[in-house]
């Protein structure tokens, strides 16, 4: 790649906050064995020299150690939040103080700096995106599509990025392949169950200090992120509902063990409404109107769209911030319902986001994406691509490995059996 351009400006809250932010990245990175190997590789090989990267994420400390990971490798990365309550503030300043990355994320930061954070990012020109729910390849379409002509591909982490990416492709709007880390079997197994699970609990607990034992917890979907947050009040005690609109996945909640309902009888009995289907209102106005007074209401989905908090809004009349991350809306009838996070993510709105073990795996799958288009974007179209599943086994291996455990090997014979048809039954 050629042409780079510098880009030495950023946009944070707080440059100082720079070493209490490094400490945080090291901690991180403990848990990161997997994203240690490839900086160990990238180092030698070099793979992004010259690269330029925009990326769309959620400033975590496991995300700046994706950002070192690559900058090892050469790339020139931007990075801007992926959503204007993920930044940890901490992370921001200690990416641009100690490894003087262009950095536009403010933990707070208001929908005009969002999206002017947005374009910052894309003004380096990038030759690959990163996205986190596909708000920066919805603006390189939209308003910088003068860029795309530089652009080789892109990766997207979250499973709303990829319903917009499909949806985009299918109408033949998409200019450049795009690799679904999300759908990759070491994202979705492990970050979208394992990781959303724990830190959804984590996210409602920090804003709201409740005891789980003893009540109803509704879990709107049951796609692989609803698992894990199904999963995770179970084992807090909670008696757990989940709603679906797919016959086969309802059917799996119920083998599982857990109550299967609408969503409109489920409103009346819930004590806490957890939703993450990536779909608009999936907890509406004619819901609202049947919750108990103090229902609280949380989303785990990518975008605030999943609670109807115009429609909440309209039926309060008054909204008071009660904790840090909660707000209770008092209703006409006086009830009153509570909202998290603003109805944001919970995870990272009220907490830190999933934690490093998880993340390994799923940034490890970012690096070897963008590492892949690299070398193949040219025979690939304007489309929406799974992750090779070598690169995925790889990851697991790897993992596996940091790990200490050690698994079985095929024998020659066994291989022989399992590649010839006319074996059967032995005599």
């Amino acid at each position: 790649m050629s042409n780079a351009v510098k880009q030495a400006s950023y946009d944070i809250a707080d440059i100082g906050l720079a070493e209490r932010g490094r400490f945080r990245m090291q901690w991180a990175a403990k848990e990161m064995p997997v994203l240690d190997l490839l900086e160990e590789r990238y180092q030698r090989e070099r793979p992004f020299e010259g690269v330029r990267m925009a990326a769309a994420m959620h400033v975590t400390s496991e995300t700046a150690n994706l950002m070192r990971v690559l900058l090892a490798g050469g790339a020139e990365v931007a990075l801007c939040a992926s959503n204007p309550l993920s930044t940890q503030d901490d992370i921001a300043a200690a990416l641009v103080a100690y490894y003087e990355m262009p950095v536009y994320a403010i933990k707070g930061e208001t929908t005009r700096q969002y999206n002017d954070h947005i374009n910052a990012a894309l003004d380096t020109g990038p030759h690959l995106t990163m996205d986190d729910g596909m708000d920066l390849v919805a603006m390189l379409h939209t308003q910088r599509s003068n860029l795309l002509d530089n652009v080789v591909g892109g990766t997207e982490e979250t499973t709303t990025g990829v319903i917009r990416l499909r949806a985009m492709a299918a109408q033949g709007k998409l200019a450049f392949p795009v690799i679904a880390v999300n759908d990759a079997m070491t994202k979705h197994f492990f970050d979208n169950r394992y990781g959303t699970g724990q830190s959804t609990m984590d996210g409602i607990i920090r804003a709201t200090n409740v005891l789980l034992a003893g009540k109803t917890f509704v879990v709107g979907g049951y796609g692989w992120c609803s698992k894990g947050i199904a999963m995770r009040a179970k084992g807090l005690g909670a008696n757990v509902v989940v709603t679906e609109i797919d016959p086969l996945r309802a059917l799996e909640a119920v083998m599982d063990g857990f109550q299967v309902m609408p969503m409109a009888r489920a409103a009346k009995v819930g004590h806490i409404f957890c939703s993450a289907t990536g779909d608009i209102h999936v907890l509406d106005r004619h819901h609202m109107e049947q919750m108990r007074d103090g229902a609280i209401l949380a989303n785990s989905g990518h975008f605030d769209v999943e609670i109807n908090l115009k429609a909440l809004e309209e039926m309060s009349v008054k909204i008071t911030r009660v904790r840090d991350f909660l707000d209770e809306y008092t209703l006409e009838d006086g009830r009153r319902l509570y909202v998290a996070g603003e109805g944001r993510l919970v995870n990272l709105a009220a907490a830190e986001g999933h934690p490093s073990a998880v993340m390994d795996m799923s940034f490890a799958n970012q690096a070897l994406a963008a590492e892949y288009l690299l070398k193949h974007a040219e025979q690939m179209e304007g489309s929406v691509y799974d992750m090779p599943e070598a690169l995925d086994r790889e990851i697991a291996a790897l993992k596996l490995n940091a790990m200490d455990v050690q698994i079985d090997t095929l024998t020659p014979e066994q291989e022989a059996y399992l590649n010839e048809w006319t074996l059967g039954t032995a005599e």
